[in-house]
């Protein structure tokens, strides 16, 4: 009987233990009333008193992260859920449902800060709101950092706010992904932006670490868009967009087979023909580049740039058969009726921009090889005019 008695006393004391480790710590059950009372400073206070006491409390962690999510700490509150399932996985769904929730949140606040940007004509509120919804689209990617929306979005308002530099990580994020078409698409033009920024600055400025820089930048373009042309051959922005990278690069025999290109795939699109003239002429290829530019202008005869090149091309080119001619000693003035040829495009350009000087002092020069001496002398005079 006596070993009957202490074996229920036993259990019974074993059972109190039990019940007594099940119990909600005192600043649990605190917690839990902040909480339903709204009160999240105590309740953040009370919380961290019980996850000191308590580094194994999983519950503590679960409610202190539910606590940053309403205070809308978003780190602090992914730093209290990573506790609470390093402990165990109790909370596991409760806390995926929190994260996708306050991932939404950040997203459509993201979404409406930047279009709130967008239709305010104030400058600094402008700046403002696309600031806040870059902040808000940042906690998101912490929240969900495999969402190729959020990247999406994000790099959009870094290029709509000219932060061109910082909007290379979340287009690179778009192609890491998904592959997706306009990630490489926009990649690769920033890059060749970039490049064509930093080329400018170094014509200004001659600082050699500018024109490395935008080397780099132009590759870095090239090798994004071919990986994406392989993709999407058919975008005709990323042919494009390759096409100038080329150029920037001085990659003038890939730029010519890229431009080639974009003709074949559209013959009537006139700036595709003035691009490939434009790699012809700076080739040598002069008669090429003259049909091409012809063919633009065909297609818009009021086209300036493909007239004033035409025009360029006809004197390029007979400065080249001159050159020519006199190193093979040969007296010859063949290289007359390209001069020629050029007038009436150089004419044409000059009728529509009269305050243009460089322009005035080419058609004074093509006027005295071909003995125009009084035309020559009034476009030189046009030319000291405008200085």
């Amino acid at each position: 009987m006596k070993n009957s008695k202490l074996f229920v006393f036993g259990m019974l004391l074993l059972g109190m233990m039990f019940l007594g480790f099940q119990c909600a710590s005192t600043e649990l059950t605190s917690a839990k009333l902040y909480i339903q009372q709204k009160n999240w400073d105590k309740a953040v206070e009370t919380l961290n008193t019980e996850v000191s006491k308590n580094p194994k409390s999983d519950e503590g962690y679960y409610l202190l992260g539910t606590v940053y999510s309403e205070l809308e700490n978003v780190d602090k509150m992914i730093e209290a859920f990573d506790n609470s399932l390093a402990i165990s996985n109790k909370f596991a769904k409760q806390i995926e449902e929190y994260r996708a929730y306050q991932w939404g949140n950040n997203y459509n606040k993201g979404v409406n800060l930047y279009q709130r940007g967008n239709k305010t004509t104030d400058e600094d509120s402008s700046k403002m709101y696309y600031d806040m919804s870059i902040e808000a689209y940042k906690k998101a990617i912490v929240l969900e950092p495999d969402s190729s929306d959020t990247y999406r979005s994000l790099a959009f308002v870094y290029l709509t706010t000219g932060r061109n530099e910082e909007s290379i990580m979340p287009l690179q994020k778009i192609i890491e992904l998904e592959q997706a078409e306009e990630g490489y698409q926009y990649l690769g033009d920033l890059y060749r932006a970039l490049g064509d920024n930093l080329m400018n600055d170094f014509k200004f400025e001659k600082n050699p670490a500018d024109s490395i820089k935008a080397m780099e930048y132009y590759e870095k373009a090239i090798v994004t868009l071919e990986e994406g042309l392989t993709k999407y051959p058919e975008n005709s922005d990323m042919l494009n967009a390759k096409f100038n990278a080329y150029i920037g690069a001085g990659r003038m025999a890939e730029a010519s087979s890229s431009a080639k290109a974009l003709v074949e795939k559209e013959p009537d699109n006139k700036f595709h023909h003035y691009n490939y003239a434009y790699v012809l002429l700076k080739m040598g290829e002069y008669q090429e580049a003259e049909t091409h530019f012809s063919k633009a202008i065909e297609i818009d005869p009021e086209y300036d740039n493909a007239i004033y090149n035409l025009g360029v091309t006809y004197v390029t080119w007979g400065t080249a058969m001159n050159k020519e001619a006199e190193a093979k000693g040969i007296l010859s003035e063949d290289y007359k009726q390209k001069y020629q040829a050029s007038l009436p495009y150089l004419e044409k350009v000059v009728e529509k921009d009269s305050t243009n000087i460089a322009l005035w002092e080419l058609l004074g020069k093509v006027y005295s090889v071909l003995g125009m001496q009084d035309d020559a002398a009034n476009a030189f005079k046009k030319a000291d005019e405008l200085r």
